[in-house]
């Protein structure tokens, strides 16, 4: 198959990365030597994947600056810019309505503040997601320090839970910010409006029509200046 869009999720104003965000959206923070977005448009290029589509809102002007049409990387990128549109990011679940005529029926979503680059977006992860009824599959990570409790519930057939609901001995894992989802998973939510992705997966998960799977290769949600300067002390 041709392989489905994505969307990065590159709106957020990056409150923990001050001051550093106060000049530069932390997706184009540099990370070993290269805007942390483009370790996702590298990987994304390599995958198969052409069309692009990133999100934006707190000095977003810098984007198109920065990374152009993509086509560089043999990408073809188009920019939902919800400052300009909107006054202000609009949260991952309005973010993914709000650029709905951008991604189709299908499509990959990642948070542009994440540092994963072993991660494979592959084509045949999208069509098994294209043919099953799920309104969403999520990779889930290993629970890092920040996040020792974990996220989501995860079962040995690769169905995800409410932490509260799941069997006794069924791991909790945190969710990598990766995954594919179709428009049902942010049914109802207008074009313009602010709204979390948490309420979407809780009902995707009530209606068992979310799906996960664990990733266990590197990494790293770069939240903080010291986690980035880590990562760079390691590069």
């Amino acid at each position: 198959m041709s392989q489905l869009p994505a969307l990065i999720l590159a709106a957020g104003r990056g409150e923990r990365m001050r001051p550093l965000t106060d000049i530069t959206p932390k997706p184009l923070l540099a990370v070993q030597g290269k805007p942390l977005i483009v370790w996702h448009l590298e990987a994304l290029a390599r995958d198969g994947v052409r069309d692009v589509v990133i999100n934006t809102a707190h000095l977003e002007e810098q984007f198109p600056a920065a990374l152009g049409d993509g086509s560089r990387w043999g990408l073809r990128i188009c920019y939902s810019m919800e400052g300009r549109d909107h006054g202000g990011a609009l949260e991952t679940a309005g973010g993914m309505a709000q650029a709905l005529p951008l991604l189709g029926e299908a499509y990959w979503v990642l948070a542009g503040d994440v540092f994963v680059p072993g991660f494979q977006f592959e084509a045949g992860a999208a069509q098994a997601f294209v043919n099953s009824t799920d309104w969403g599959r999520m990779w889930l990570v290993p629970n890092p320090p920040h996040v020792p409790q974990g996220d989501f519930a995860l079962t040995a057939e690769g169905l995800v839970q409410r932490k509260d609901q799941a069997a006794a001995g069924t791991p909790a894992y945190t969710y990598s910010t990766i995954g594919l989802y179709r428009p049902a998973m942010v049914e109802g939510i207008q074009p313009g409006e602010k709204a979390a992705l948490r309420p979407c997966l809780e009902r995707a998960i009530d209606a068992g029509r979310l799906s996960g799977q664990l990733y266990t290769g590197p990494w790293v949600d770069v939240g903080t200046p010291e986690r980035l300067a880590q990562l760079n002390a390691e590069s």
